[in-house]
């Protein structure tokens, strides 16, 4: 994998774990001289994301609407940012640079993201990775109720697959790469 999506919060939470999670993360990607791509603000853990990709060396992609240039303060200390139109023709964008998608804590826009793109597996746009961080257990609600929707028949098993889930960074990223390889 070359570069990998990341979808998370443009907040911190109110859990400092959370932050010191996408900083390993994220040094680990400069490390491995993966491309982050991300939604271009500078807040919260977006903003994490970007700065310490930033400070070990790594490439930074930002993809930001117009919409939340102001808004989400435009990281511009990034290797690259692109402003776009809409929200939608940023995942699009976010989708086509990416060859997996990362997903730390956030709120709804994180989730729809990430439901996003495992549509766009369902639907055969693609077939890349979701790969879910889960720090101190923050998705495992979510990631009960995938489950037991693959279970109920309203997530296919093929579709499921690609969903893969670590509280470790290392971790997340080599199952990550098999699943990416396969």
């Amino acid at each position: 994998m070359k570069s990998l999506s990341l979808f998370c919060g443009s907040s911190s939470g109110i859990n400092g774990t959370f932050t010191a999670a996408t900083e390993s993360l994220c040094k680990l990607l400069a490390e491995r001289n993966i491309t982050l791509v991300y939604g271009g603000g500078s807040f919260g853990l977006m903003g994490v994301a970007a700065s310490t990709m930033m400070k070990y060396g790594g490439k930074v992609i930002g993809v930001i609407p117009t919409l939340l240039v102001e808004k989400e303060a435009a990281k511009r200390d990034i290797t690259t940012l692109l402003i776009v139109d809409s929200m939608q023709e940023r995942k699009l964008k976010m989708m086509e640079l990416s060859d997996g998608f990362l997903i730390l804590p956030g709120g709804v826009g994180t989730l729809d993201e990430l439901f996003e793109m495992m549509a766009f597996i369902n639907l055969g746009v693609h077939k890349k990775p979701c790969g879910i961080l889960n720090t101190d257990g923050f998705y495992n609600h979510l990631i009960n109720f995938v489950d037991h929707a693959t279970e109920q028949g309203f997530i296919r098993p093929s579709t499921r697959r690609f969903l893969v889930h670590s509280a470790e960074p290392e971790l997340l990223l080599q199952t990550m790469e098999q699943l990416y390889a396969s």
